[in-house]
């Protein structure tokens, strides 16, 4: 028998623990003795350390992080062109059409990944170097947008 295939009531849910109730949560319920943490409504923020100089103040920070500067691309390989028809134009409109990308969102790349068996017009904000000679060499042509 296991706990999922019990159907009666008797055993099926396991009774909540009433903590300050005497037994073995009795007396302070698990909080300690005085301070914020042992009052109700009390919600330390994220990283808050009692008053204690928090982790993330004590370790040095130095150099210089490119994260906040960094561009994102939607990516979308050259061997997923292939469900467009021969000599078509492709646009990023075409591209969410499609559900290769996500429309109104990051800017788009395209990545040599695969074979391109079509003539196409691709037209993106970025191209890889392999993307741009696959494309080329299967008789199409890219527009930088």
């Amino acid at each position: 028998m296991k706990l999922d295939e019990i159907l009666s009531k008797a055993g099926r849910y396991k009774a909540r623990k009433r903590v300050g109730r005497g037994g073995k949560r009795g007396k302070t319920s698990g909080r300690g003795h005085k301070g914020a943490g042992q009052r109700s409504g009390n919600k330390a923020r994220y990283g808050y350390e009692g008053g204690q100089n928090p982790a993330l103040s004590r370790i040095p920070k130095r150099g210089f992080n490119n994260a906040q500067f960094r561009t994102t691309y939607q990516v979308v390989n050259v061997a997923k062109l292939n469900v467009f028809d021969d000599g078509s134009k492709v646009d990023l409109q075409k591209l969410a059409e499609k559900g290769l990308i996500r429309p109104d969102a990051e800017p788009v790349k395209i990545l040599g990944d695969g074979t391109l068996r079509k003539k196409l017009i691709v037209s993106a904000n970025a191209f890889s170097a392999a993307a741009e000679k696959k494309i080329i060499d299967a008789g199409g042509s890219i527009e930088k947008i």
